[in-house]
């Protein structure tokens, strides 16, 4: 069985171009939609997958009250901003929001709220920087330097200093292994 959607197209590739499997074989040797295999066969890896953008009609109205709230909270202390369950508990009693449940004002806190703090420049924006390692780019081809071995040497030696007689063992069976 395939762990991952990754490995399913790394699989199906291979056996199109190895193999010479049609996409209908394909698809019934893996189980899946010829349309998945197609998908495989034009792309490397798989699309992200898409996250609906949920909409609660009933919390529309209270979104600007909510942001408020939020907004207010900036300025004051961490044991005074109000929490998701207060935040229901005024919609409830201020605002007569008898229909909005708590997991929507819940889940709309707890995605506004950061959204906020960077709208007002309180906080840096998220940033992910996606990393590719290729394979064998960082592996070490041939005998190590002279000078790895002396690094290697001094570290086994602090390593003995400091660690448990079950540590020395390890860094003997590393060292005799290299």
């Amino acid at each position: 069985m395939v762990a991952t959607k990754v490995e399913l197209f790394e699989l199906i590739r291979r056996d199109s171009w190895h193999g010479g499997l049609s996409v209908r074989a394909l698809a019934g040797k893996y189980g899946v939609h010829r349309r998945l295999v197609r998908e495989a066969l034009t792309r490397a890896e798989p699309a992200p997958r898409k996250t609906p953008e949920r909409r609660s009609a009933r919390l529309e109205p209270f979104k600007a009250v909510i942001d408020g709230l939020l907004r207010a909270d900036l300025d004051a202390p961490r044991k005074q901003r109000h929490t998701a369950t207060r935040i229901h508990a005024r919609l409830l009693d201020e605002h007569e929001a008898g229909g909005v449940s708590y997991a929507a004002v819940r889940d709309y806190v707890a995605r506004r709220r950061p959204e906020i703090r960077i709208e007002e420049g309180r906080a840096p924006a998220k940033v992910f920087i996606p990393q590719h390692h290729p394979p064998g780019m960082e592996a070490l081809c041939g005998k190590p330097h002279s000078a790895s071995y002396a690094a290697c040497a001094n570290m086994r030696r602090q390593v003995r200093q400091r660690l448990s007689c079950r540590w020395q063992r390890w860094c003997a069976r590393l060292a005799d292994s290299a």
